[in-house]
């Protein structure tokens, strides 16, 4: 396996830590996905750092609906949703920008994701309605080089939901989390506009052990540029990516 190394420039300083010879096989743009609590935007800030890519951040907390969503969701599905698929929007625009467009780019967040909820949580009209917008917008966006799909147990995440100790995430409902992961698994094996990476961070720590996080990335590197449609799975932090 390669290791992350730092290199000291001619200037005697020290640049970001990057695997020793693959610095030219970067993918251009990378999707983190998974449900809450498994890790995105941890890992999308170790990426960044490390191949010194752009991070686009799920809009999450700036949703003025989601803590009426939780504790509600049947109530306060349909202007959540809009919310969240809007707001994503917009952020993807900047990803057909000529400046982003050639500068590697991490998203915690895949935009075609957005109707999984949307079919978990809206009515039928509700849904026929946003499935109108959604197709409209979706055309527009750019499509990842490799998506991510971070997986865990329903424990494990219901623990680090506790831990983080978001107010607006405290009522979420465990049948709502059940119901949306299932819902992933379903979404991301069916995934065909890109190659997916499927981990399981159960046992991975990616901020503490440094480790854990050259071993997601090696498998990152290694199946970014895999045909469309082709799945690997990485278990356990001192495996290699099995195809799928």
């Amino acid at each position: 396996m390669d290791q992350v190394t730092a290199d000291t420039n001619s200037n005697g300083q020290t640049d970001k830590a990057t695997p020793a010879n693959q610095a030219s096989h970067h993918p251009g743009y990378v999707v983190l996905e998974g449900c809450i609590g498994v890790g995105k935007t941890t890992l999308a800030a170790l990426w960044s750092d490390a191949v010194d890519a752009k991070t686009i951040l799920e809009v999450v907390e700036e949703n003025p609906f989601l803590p009426e969503f939780y504790e509600d969701s049947k109530a306060h599905a349909f202007k959540t949703q809009m919310f969240f698929l809007l707001s994503r929007f917009k952020q993807q625009e900047q990803l057909n920008q000529p400046d982003l467009f050639q500068q590697r780019v991490v998203a915690d967040y895949l935009f075609a994701k957005d109707r999984i909820f949307a079919e978990l949580t809206l009515s039928g009209s509700e849904l026929a309605l946003y499935d109108q917008v959604f197709q409209a917008l979706q055309s527009q966006v750019r499509t990842p080089e490799l998506v991510v799909y971070l997986r865990a147990p329903l424990d494990v995440i219901l623990e680090r939901i506790q831990q983080r100790g978001r107010s607006f995430e405290k009522n979420i409902d465990p049948g709502y989390l059940k119901d949306l992961m299932e819902a992933y698994d379903r979404f991301f094996g069916q995934l065909t506009e890109c190659p997916v990476l499927i981990v399981d961070t159960e046992d991975l720590n990616f901020p503490r052990e440094r480790a854990h996080f050259e071993t997601v990335f090696n498998a990152i590197q290694s199946t970014a540029h895999q045909p469309q449609g082709t799945r690997h799975i990485l278990t356990g932090h001192s495996r290699q990516p099995s195809l799928l």
